[in-house]
């Protein structure tokens, strides 16, 4: 169920369409409830769809498209790895292997604490800074070694235990 807050959000991202155009709306709302909810459920879909006034399958076919909406619960860190060819043709793939060896979980799996969930990612559009990786769809981690990727990993598990005490 919507909290007044989410249908206010809502309500400011609508208001920048016209009245035919809402459909238009659906990508930052489809990011507020993931921002408010972690992830983009079926139900939080028909949510976002009645709100809107769209079909579901109009909401659906927006989040199953873009990588950035996750379909299912993450951990606390959700890391993109680019594989992509450029990325791939600097490492990517072994950068993303580091990551899941040093995690102890499948690609696309996350950890048994869930503090991190590894992805690979398609092309994030940092090609010259490649290998690169994206933390929680909003910090671009770029130039990656194992050894940069090991301090990400230790700066994010010293954060995460830092405020959960």
């Amino acid at each position: 169920m919507l909290s007044e807050q989410t249908k206010a959000r809502f309500d400011r991202e609508l208001a920048k369409y016209p009245a035919d155009q809402r459909i238009s709306a659906v990508m930052a709302c489809l990011s507020i409830i993931q921002q408010e909810r972690g992830w983009v459920s079926p139900e939080s879909e028909q949510e976002v769809a009645d709100y809107i006034g769209v079909a579901p399958m109009a909401v659906h076919e927006v989040t199953t498209f873009y990588n950035m909406y996750n379909q299912q619960p993450v951990g606390k860190f959700k890391l993109a790895v680019c594989t992509n060819l450029p990325c791939q043709l600097r490492d990517g793939q072994k950068a993303l292997e580091h990551v899941c060896q040093r995690l102890g979980v499948e690609m696309g799996g996350t950890t048994a604490d869930g503090v991190f969930t590894v992805q690979q990612s398609e092309c994030l559009g940092a090609c010259a800074d490649a290998p690169v990786a994206l933390v929680n769809d909003r910090h671009m981690v770029s130039y990656l070694s194992n050894e940069r990727l090991d301090d990400l990993l230790s700066t994010l598990k010293a954060q995460s235990a830092s405020e959960s005490k």
